[in-house]
């Protein structure tokens, strides 16, 4: 019996299975040029090959030791889904990544970064892209590079996820690793924007059944817009200290808060007061607590409840280099002490 081919089964195509290769030609296109504004001297080419090329100026170091770093945006995604706004986020994407390279001292060279979404959309993509970009000229970095995966059937409708990959370089002699800090040393904190982009998962269960839309008069904005606010990037101005005065200790309070994120810098027999009341607490986090009862220590842990970034100085250091970060536009207070305490390193919330 003859077969029918009227009736043979239709060629499938990878745009049939929801893979739109010329939106992801659009999208490239659209992003070139936020790229090309990112590049410092010492990055080779351009994107679009299949590695991204960088040769380092190694003329003014002595022992060059590379510093990476790997992190996501989080469930901060959530909120920016909600609001269909994507033009920040990317900041937040390089925040997280470049803050904790800077942790050593290190000064971020280069980023990529890695975006999988269930629908390419060339326009949303380029916001986001945009934003990347405009977080790496924050940080003084190049995007040299990564990949935008068109994943049908991975992401739920209008969802994506972001994530980046940064290194840096540090001169060995000037590391910062935590190990010259003593008791007497003065713990500096340096004011966050805002939640930043961890504790999410908490804050939006928190915040949700308030509305994103929601305008406050104690946020001076609606709840969503406060939460968007993107993660302050401090290499600039903490690269600038270092060149100051000796700084023995940078952390990023990330995930973990005060209570898990201070002890990674700290020696053993080595314990850090940290004085409530010396620095504004912003209102966000004010409304979180309250609007949940939660614990203070669990506000401590889960948020950085205005604090982004720690640096711990010697005693006469810390008010040059107080004074310094001033001058740059960036808040800054004493906020507590080291002193000496047996057994593993940890914090103690007093006042």
């Amino acid at each position: 019996m003859e077969s029918n081919s009227s009736q043979a089964t239709p060629v499938s195509t990878y745009a049939s299975a929801g893979v739109n290769i010329e939106a992801g030609n659009e999208t490239v296109r659209r992003i070139k040029p936020y790229a090309q504004a990112t590049f410092i001297p010492g990055v080779i080419g351009g994107i679009g090959g299949f590695g991204a090329l960088f040769q380092p100026d190694l003329s003014s170091y002595s022992e060059p030791i590379f510093v990476s770093g790997t992190d996501s945006v989080g469930t901060k995604l959530k909120v920016a889904f909600a609001l269909d706004k994507h033009d920040t986020i990317g900041i937040d994407c390089v925040a997280m990544n470049a803050n904790d390279v800077l942790c050593c001292g290190a000064r971020p060279l280069f980023f990529l970064d890695y975006l999988g979404i269930g629908k390419l959309e060339p326009e949303v993509a380029e916001a986001i892209i945009k934003g990347v970009a405009d977080g790496c000229q924050q940080a003084g970095c190049a995007l040299i590079g990564g990949e935008t995966a068109e994943l049908p059937g991975l992401y739920a409708p209008g969802e994506y996820d972001l994530v980046g990959f940064c290194v840096g370089m540090v001169d060995k002699p000037r590391l910062i690793d935590g190990s010259k800090i003593i008791p007497g040393d003065v713990i500096l904190g340096l004011s966050s924007s805002g939640v930043h982009s961890n504790g999410y998962s908490l804050a939006r269960k928190v915040l949700e059944p308030l509305g994103y839309d929601t305008y406050r008069d104690d946020l001076g904005t609606t709840v969503g817009e406060s939460l968007l606010t993107p993660t302050r990037i401090y290499v600039r101005p903490v690269l600038s200290v270092l060149e100051t005065v000796p700084v023995k200790g940078i952390v990023h309070i990330t995930g973990g808060g005060f209570y898990e994120n201070i002890p990674r810098v700290l020696p053993t027999n080595i314990v850090a007061t940290i004085e409530r009341g010396t620095w504004p607490i912003p209102p966000i986090f004010t409304l979180i607590q309250q609007q949940a009862n939660i614990d203070e220590r669990e506000m401590y842990t889960t948020f950085n409840m205005g604090i982004g970034m720690v640096l711990i100085t010697a005693a006469e250091d810390a008010a040059t280099a107080q004074e310094h970060l001033a001058a740059q536009g960036v808040a800054v207070q004493p906020i507590g002490t080291i002193g000496s305490a047996a057994g593993a390193p940890h914090v103690v919330l007093e006042g």
